[in-house]
């Protein structure tokens, strides 16, 4: 029984992961594929509050009763814990079905229009926590991605109008070469909008051998995705990758803002 229990738990767990956007890899090793349902973020405080609510509430419950009991010296019967298991947790099932219908009104919204005379590849709306009619939507055209909010209770799209348009970079030398790095495949294999940076460091350096050792390109990664509007950039999960002017790599760093894990390479 315990360890049907144990496996239930980690099954659980796989699926609240699945629910967010980020995504699991149930079928790893034997596959490499992410899946993700989209519907809450992934801090949601109202299934929070109702999973806490379920926790505690028969506990307090129980120590009123016992007081109740004691001055009346009358026997109370008490909650049932399983009970308040049982209402938290179909709670949460009737928020994941209603955010499943209004996710998919939003991403129908989406692929009922064109952008800038564009017909969409490909729509995702992803959530906002607490309100579950409000998505931010990313579309793939052939020559760029757009970026709105989606109001799936009316359904309309970009109500604000604050579209964000991200054409897509051209492939150079430099940023094929940090996508065929360990990392840059990694990220890539999860990321669902991925668009990548390219800076280039220092001026030719091919007279100093020395110095033409050292990183002259960075190429960042990031996923649209999590790009929602007014977010700060460098709270993005993304990657960067270091190159020397001919292409070898310096440095691998994958992480949030500058608190970053790195592996690096002589």
């Amino acid at each position: 029984m315990l360890f049907g229990y144990a496996c239930l738990a980690g099954l659980s767990h796989l699926l609240l992961d699945f629910t967010n956007n980020y995504g699991v890899r149930p079928f790893w090793p034997f596959s490499e594929r992410w899946y993700s349902w989209d519907l809450v973020f992934i801090v949601e405080p109202v299934l929070l509050v109702v999973l806490t609510l379920g926790l505690i509430l028969p506990a307090l419950f129980s120590l009123i009763n016992e007081e109740i009991g004691a001055r009346s010296k009358r026997p109370h019967t008490q909650p049932s814990g399983r009970l308040a298991a049982t209402i938290a947790l179909l709670a949460v099932f009737v928020c994941w079905g209603l955010r499943d219908y209004e996710h998919r009104r939003a991403v129908a919204a989406l692929q009922s229009r064109n952008y800038q005379g564009a017909d969409a590849i490909r729509v995702s709306a992803y959530p906002y926590w607490v309100n579950p009619f409000r998505w931010y939507g990313v579309v793939e055209t052939p020559t760029f991605f757009a970026a709105m909010d989606v109001d799936s209770l009316s359904p309309e799209v970009d109500p604000e109008a604050q579209m964000q348009i991200h054409y897509k970079p051209e492939e150079t030398p430099i940023t094929l070469a940090a996508k065929k790095t360990y990392l840059g495949r990694v990220y890539l294999s999860w990321a669902q909008y991925p668009v990548t940076e390219t800076e280039q460091l220092e001026k030719d350096l091919a007279n100093d051998p020395v110095e033409s050792a050292r990183a002259a390109y960075v190429v960042r990664f990031r996923d649209l995705r999590y790009d929602y509007p007014g977010r700060d950039a460098r709270a993005m999960l993304g990657a960067t990758v270091f190159l020397t002017r001919d292409l070898q790599v310096v440095e691998e760093r994958f992480g949030m803002g500058t608190r970053r894990h790195s592996r690096n390479r002589e």
